[in-house]
């Protein structure tokens, strides 16, 4: 199964780390967070994987080269220009099957083969990973309606609200509403699917999630992945040899 993982942004939100290195390459522990990423996705099925790049490409190339190290077959598509998050996907050669999407900056213990499973049960050109999250408005929330006059009060609410955890599956047909080369960003696509009478559908997780967009959201993720990190990344079972002893697993690439 192919993988598409967009590493292209500049990460501004997270300066001054990211003038000097993609957010892809931030560490978490003693790997960078899409390292973690990709071995994930490799436990899942994925075999082969592309990073669609911009910012800073020459490191990431430099630093998963071929994939080999991973067990994994990792090649890159330039943007010349920040085409969106949507966008960079138009660049990518042979997306002919069922493929997974994914930003390259989150932490989660989402099971990927889990959602590629759902998504192809439901039919669906599209399936997002979904999280509910809470916003909490420490402020008295007024209501009002269309001649001005208070019709509610409500005194520093929580509102849920299922947000995207910036993990997809698409069918191929996606690719027809991505103009090439051009601008365009997740929510409009979707808008364009559902648009057209194509099924989105969504795989909700309450697990852990975290993605990399503030320097306090960074900070918590290391801690949680030094706290939990069998959860990220599971050890792998012992192989057993034919006399049905215990014999130690060749690190990957070897």
């Amino acid at each position: 199964m192919k993988a598409v993982i967009l590493a292209g942004g500049k990460g501004t939100r997270l300066k001054p780390y990211t003038t000097i290195l993609p957010k892809p390459l931030m560490p978490i522990g003693d790997m960078p967070i899409l390292e973690i990423l990709l071995r994930q996705m490799k436990r899942a099925g994925v075999d082969e994987a592309v990073l669609t790049v911009g910012h800073l490409a020459e490191l990431l190339r430099l630093f998963f080269q071929d994939g080999r190290r991973l067990g994994l077959d990792i090649r890159y598509s330039y943007e010349d220009a920040p085409l969106g998050t949507a966008g960079p996907l138009s660049l990518v050669e042979g997306l002919d099957d069922t493929f997974l999407v994914s930003n390259g900056d989150v932490l989660t213990t989402l099971p990927l083969a889990e959602l590629v499973a759902h998504h192809r049960r439901s039919g669906a050109a599209a399936t997002i990973a979904m999280h509910r999250r809470q916003v909490y408005i420490d402020l008295g929330v007024i209501q009002q309606n269309d001649a001005g006059h208070v019709t509610g009060y409500i005194e520093k609410p929580t509102y849920d609200f299922m947000v995207s955890m910036g993990i997809y599956v698409f069918e191929p047909r996606v690719l027809a509403f991505i103009p090439r080369n051009a601008y365009l960003d997740f929510p409009d696509l979707v808008k364009r699917l559902i648009a057209a009478g194509e099924i989105v559908t969504g795989f909700p997780f309450d697990g852990y999630w975290q993605d990399l967009g503030r320097a306090d959201d960074y900070e918590r993720a290391i801690e949680d992945f030094d706290r939990l990190r069998d959860a990220f990344l599971p050890p792998e079972p012992p192989i057993v040899a034919a006399n049905g002893s215990a014999a130690p697993r060749p690190a990957v690439g070897a």
